[in-house]
């Protein structure tokens, strides 16, 4: 075999979101791309904003001694402090460049905190239905996922999670708001959560650290915002991206934020400057870097992403569906009106519409629906949920 068996057998277990996109591009070359209704992956459809574009050509264009070079591994000094003077007003705790990390977008600052957090056989608990991927970045570093339910309405389960404690716990890791439901954790639920860590942790030795993955963050409906993670609990990390809110997954920037009290800091940062080193991202794009020094707290203008959300609500309550409407990100999180999500996901494909199983996020009975697409694909794919829903009524 030219593979390991093990990725062998991770290839056939592979993100139903990948199979979805293969399936849609089948069906796009069989009955032509405006007949399917490809609701499969989170990939950002707007532009990113104008001052994206300027500042790029800006940076692009300016010369100087090492603009290219190598550059610390945990990124330019100024961007740092740029960022962390953001981060200082968004999580309500002052960070200094020395808090904060740049990395390869939201999945090269996982793999770093990870692979800087586990030894072989730690456990990472991580409240389901979440981003499946988080079950091979655990994995790449000996790791293994401990998946908790939440309450019917995708908020946290307490109970569960401080069940799913034990010595094996290094981390908790949420992801707010949540690919796929929706949900944002409310800050009654993140003290609740770090007074439980905090006790936790003393009970069992070591550090828990919460880990809170927000590349959503800046896109949520009704006036909801996102709490700070770090105003509940201080062993706490943030790791995030520019993908979403500024609509440049392709440019792979993020960072790591961690919060200024975090018990062995010193060691903590050193260990993520390390594997930021070892892991292979060595260092975050420095032409991004230098972009988005300059482009903190932009974003994209999110009222289509809100108004695509209404009609899908909309549409699918009157034909018949049942799900908790998102307070964030752009997905959807129904529930099938049969037990088998797979099977009725397959019978909306026979109408062209491609969503994912939510077995695929560890939330069997449930598919979602990603809506960062054209409005038309909304309001084509309507009919045709309605027609399958009649089915089961």
């Amino acid at each position: 075999m030219t593979i390991s068996t093990k990725i062998k057998g991770a290839i056939e277990k592979s993100s139903f979101i990948r199979k979805m996109f293969e399936e849609g591009a089948r069906l796009k070359a069989e009955h032509g791309a405006d007949k399917v209704y490809d609701f499969s992956l989170g990939n950002p459809y707007l532009a990113p904003p104008a001052a994206f574009k300027e500042t790029l050509m800006k940076v692009a264009a300016s010369s100087g001694e090492g603009i290219h070079s190598y550059m610390p591994n945990t990124g330019y000094p100024f961007v740092r402090a740029s960022v962390a003077e953001f981060v200082s007003a968004q999580q309500e705790v002052t960070l200094d460049e020395n808090d904060i990390i740049m990395t390869c977008g939201a999945a090269g600052a996982l793999n770093v905190v990870l692979k800087t957090l586990l030894d072989p056989g730690d456990e990472v608990i991580c409240p389901a239905p979440y981003f499946v991927e988080y079950n091979f970045y655990a994995d790449n570093h000996g790791g293994v996922v401990k998946a908790v339910k939440t309450n019917p309405d995708f908020t946290l389960n307490l109970a569960t999670l401080e069940e799913a404690v034990c010595k094996k716990t290094k981390a908790v890791l949420i992801n707010t708001p949540n690919n796929p439901t929706g949900q944002v954790y409310d800050k009654a639920s993140l003290d609740a959560l770090g007074e439980m860590l905090a006790r936790k942790s003393q009970d069992i030795g070591h550090p828990i650290v919460l880990i809170s993955d927000e590349p959503y963050r800046k896109i949520t409906y009704d006036g909801i915002s996102v709490p700070s993670i770090m105003t509940s609990y201080v062993n706490s990390v943030v790791v995030t991206s520019y993908s979403k809110d500024i609509s440049i997954p392709g440019e792979r920037i993020g960072y790591i934020a961690m919060h200024p009290g975090f018990e062995g800091k010193g060691i903590f940062v050193g260990g993520l400057a390390l594997c930021n080193r070892i892991l292979g991202y060595v260092n975050a794009p420095a032409i991004m870097q230098r972009v988005i020094a300059e482009l903190q707290g932009v974003n994209v203008d999110m009222t289509p992403y809100e108004k695509n959300r209404q009609l899908l609500v909309d549409g699918l309550t009157d034909a018949g569906y049942e799900f908790t409407a998102p307070k964030g990100a752009f997905y959807l999180f129904p529930k099938a009106p049969i037990d088998d999500d797979v099977a009725f996901v397959s019978e909306l494909q026979e109408e062209l519409i491609l969503v994912v199983p939510g077995s695929g996020f560890v939330g069997p009975g449930h598919f979602r629906i990603s809506f960062c697409v054209d409005e038309k694909t909304i309001t084509g794919a309507l009919p045709g949920f309605a027609k399958v829903m009649k089915k089961y009524k």
